[in-house]
């Protein structure tokens, strides 16, 4: 084992930095679901800048230095405070917001965010079969982004009553309003479960094709 391991030193020093750097500074984060529809698809791989936040130990959630403050709109990797699975959704509110939702119209800090058609598109959910989603623009007071409804789908979560983001937490919701577990199901996300900000799509393919790639959808900077 020692011959082995004075053989492969060289190897195994970069396997150690490649961890460091992908746990501490970069990673890329595989698309599974399509909880973010229609800006990310399944198939898509997004680069997550890790230092976007917070500096933290390899490995565990304690945060040595805050690097920068989330913002509103920010799409970001995070450990669900439910069962600490990694997911990737969008930051709708603040610490300190006031939010709620009136079917499926977003109110922050008593605002109402205003919104746009745009078009529609097949989506097929699982033992429901194929819907038509609509997508929409919807703009808030600092920022705007597409999103999409199932309106056939019965019992989605399109409302809530008012809440308040508590300090050094953040209310994260999917793009796709009504087929994503999200802060509605799993409540508040403490800042020190943020891995990372996702910037850009590296690469993609479509999962239902035989995974041709989407060059159309390589290097493709996130809204």
């Amino acid at each position: 084992m020692k011959t082995w391991i004075r053989a492969n030193k060289g190897f195994l020093m970069f396997i150690l930095l490649f961890g460091v750097f992908r746990t501490a500074v970069a990673d890329w984060n595989p698309i599974p679901s399509a909880s973010m529809r229609p800006n990310l698809l399944e198939g898509d791989v997004v680069f997550v800048n890790r230092l976007a936040f917070n500096l933290k130990v390899p490995l565990t959630d304690i945060v040595l230095q805050r690097l920068g403050e989330p913002q509103r709109g920010d799409i970001v990797t995070f450990s669900s405070p439910k069962d600490g699975t990694r997911l990737i959704k969008r930051i709708i509110a603040l610490p300190g917001d006031t939010v709620e939702m009136r079917e499926e119209q977003l109110i922050i800090n008593g605002q109402p965010a205003q919104y746009t058609a745009l078009d529609t598109a097949p989506e097929t959910i699982a033992h429901v079969g194929q819907l038509t989603a609509q997508r929409i623009r919807e703009r808030n007071q600092t920022e705007q982004h597409r999103i999409q409804v199932l309106p056939q789908i019965a019992g989605a979560a399109r409302s809530f009553a008012p809440v308040t983001v508590p300090a050094d937490h953040f209310l994260m919701l999917g793009d796709n309003r009504d087929n994503s577990a999200d802060s509605r199901y799993f409540g508040f996300v403490p800042r020190k479960l943020l891995i990372g900000k996702a910037e850009r799509i590296l690469v993609s393919a479509d999962i239902e094709d035989h995974w041709q790639p989407r060059l159309q959808r390589f290097g493709m900077k996130l809204e």
